[in-house]
């Protein structure tokens, strides 16, 4: 044997030796998952800090799974927050001081006393919570949260606190891993290897968020919304008056209409009901329609809608509306019935979709092309009604609501714009990135507040909380007017990435109407807080947040003031609108 040769005592364990061995693998075992699971002090102040500051009011009445989850991701935020600045701390300013590092007593007292303090403290905050959410939800009408039922939110919170912290710590330990293999293998020197390590995880981590997580849920989203499109909701049905785009005497199919598309085309108030509510004689309203599948592109789309209008006798009636729409072209059934109710019927709207994908999805992925939509759909109707005699065109207005107010404003580049184009502009519930908006809010009249501004004295645009907002001095008002409604609980008008680090001119403000006045602006945490009210933006009671109700009757009668028109009629309409509440449609 050759004495290079291994022998079987060194090529083969020992029974005990292998014991030995597996009691060390799964000791290291143990040691990792302790390393990932372990509490930093400072984090955990940090942490519990921010989780209390989640607890306190936002904009609406938060359910318990909405404040499990921006808790625990607020937590963890501030958890890391921690980390790193005690890690800074212990580098550059705690060295230069005479009693650190602390006696071993004194740091065994605070990992053992720390835990039950931050939870005692954030179970007091959470009794606090509770009463700030009852006090929302009284103001607006709506629900209010348990006790009880709030005491689920901090065990979500805890999971999800967790989760993120544990995640970090394992790509931070991977970046470890991979610097040591580089310093190791290629004898790249440390300290190279370790930001050579890290630029590599991040470009992994961004490649499979947004390859994957962003794109790819996108593309799956797109997929299956667009089987919904292919639906029809319950009671909409084919129309058969030629008023209606998808009828027999309809240039637009039925079938190839949408979701949306059908519902819209479906809706509305025939003429005699309109006649009963307005007591006079009215016309059968015309809706005009047409989806993604309705035509082989966009300028074959809009070629169809202007034909239907013309199909339909758009042009001859007294007023037209352009409704550019959010997401899958969903149109508003109040606006829509409303501006029938006013006009007697004697009105044509028009819309077009312009995606599968739901307004809160084509809001982060397809902003600009709802802006190039609305934009589209404008200039389109405007060219053709151009054509037609000055004195027997209808008068032409544009209405948004949500993200299709961003599709209305991609039509026009500035007020001038507006006023040289149609006869009056309502946008409801405008996002905090719509161009134009953020614009007129930016250069509003000094002294005037960000949650109700006032732009060149209300001369031509202005901005208004509710119906007694609208009526303020009427005389005063320009015609082309333009109107924004936006409440100041609506998360949607308010939400900005901005909210992260820089606290806001509207939560500088007093507080009124129906925002909390209990709500601060904290860093990061009011971000999350505002991002999780957006999932309930519609979900609370008409009036509030993103829920306009019937506050849009009297932003219409504001831009188009229709003649002879009292407080009577309003109060008309509005009882008009409750009995036909929950219905549009069918009316064939």
């Amino acid at each position: 044997m050759s004495e290079h040769e291994p022998t079987a005592a060194v090529t083969r364990r020992t029974p005990r030796a292998a014991v030995r061995h597996s009691s060390m693998r799964m000791g290291s075992a143990v040691t990792r998952i302790m390393r990932i699971l372990r509490v930093d002090p400072p984090g955990l102040v940090i942490g519990t800090l921010f989780y209390m500051w989640s607890l306190t009011p936002s904009l609406l009445p938060r359910h318990w799974a909405f404040q499990g989850l921006i808790g625990g991701i607020t937590a963890a935020t501030g958890y890391l927050v921690g980390v790193i600045l005690a890690a800074m701390a212990r580098r550059w300013l705690l060295p230069q001081l005479s009693w650190w590092p602390l006696p071993i007593k004194v740091r065994r007292l605070i990992r053992i006393g720390l835990p039950p303090a931050c939870l005692a403290a954030s179970l007091i905050t959470l009794l606090f919570a509770v009463r700030w959410q009852t006090e929302i939800a009284d103001l607006m009408g709506a629900d209010a949260p348990s006790y009880l039922g709030y005491l689920r939110a901090p065990v979500l919170s805890a999971v999800i606190a967790v989760a993120i912290v544990g995640t970090f710590r394992i790509l931070r330990d991977i970046v470890g891993f991979v610097a040591r293999k580089l310093n190791r293998v290629f004898r790249i020197p440390k300290r190279v290897a370790g930001v050579l390590s890290l630029i590599l995880m991040l470009v992994v981590v961004y490649g499979v968020i947004d390859g994957i997580a962003i794109r790819g849920s996108y593309a799956a989203m797109n997929a299956i919304f667009s089987v919904q499109n292919d639906n029809t909701r319950d009671g909409a049905e084919k129309p058969t008056l030629p008023e209606k785009s998808g009828s027999p005497a309809s240039l637009v199919p039925w079938d190839s209409l949408g979701f949306e598309g059908r519902n819209f085309v479906s809706g509305g108030v025939r003429a005699d009901r309109l006649a009963a509510f307005n007591g006079r004689p009215a016309k059968e309203p015309i809706r005009v329609y047409a989806g993604i599948e309705s035509a082989d592109g966009v300028d074959a789309q809009m070629t169809l809608i202007v034909n239907e209008l013309e199909r339909t006798g758009a042009f001859e009636r007294s007023t037209l509306v352009i409704i550019p729409t959010t997401g899958t072209g969903w149109v508003n059934p109040t606006a829509s019935q409303t501006f029938e109710l006013v006009a007697n019927g004697d009105s044509a709207l028009v819309a077009a979709q312009y995606s599968y994908l739901p307004s809160w999805v084509s809001f982060l992925a397809d902003k600009e092309k709802a802006a190039e939509a609305g934009r589209r759909l404008v200039d389109a109707v405007h060219d053709r009604w151009l054509t037609k005699p000055a004195d027997h065109r209808p008068k032409l207005f544009v209405y948004g609501e949500s993200l299709g107010t961003q599709a209305g404003e991609g039509a026009f580049d500035d007020l001038n714009a507006i006023r040289s184009t149609v006869d009056g502009v309502l946008w409801v519930g405008p996002p905090n990135s719509n161009r134009l908006w953020h614009t007129l809010v930016e250069r509003r009249d000094p002294g005037t507040p960000e949650a109700e501004p006032t732009y060149a004295n209300g001369l031509v645009v202005r901005f208004a909380n509710d119906a007694e907002g609208i009526r303020r001095n009427p005389d005063e008002w320009m015609s082309p007017r333009v109107l924004y409604i936006q409440h100041r609980s609506d998360p949607v008008v308010w939400w900005s990435p901005d909210l992260l680090l820089r606290k806001p001119d509207w939560l500088s403000e007093q507080a009124g109407g129906d925002r909390a006045r209990a709500m601060r602006w904290y860093p990061i945490v009011t971000f999350w807080q505002v991002s999780a009210d957006l999932g309930n933006a519609a979900g609370v009671p008409d009036g509030h947040g993103h829920n306009y109700g019937t506050v849009i009757l009297d932003g219409w009668i504001a831009v188009t003031q229709p003649a002879g028109w009292t407080d009577a009629d309003t109060a008309r309409i509005r009882n008009a609108l409750a009995a036909l509440r929950g219905y549009d449609g069918p009316e064939k």
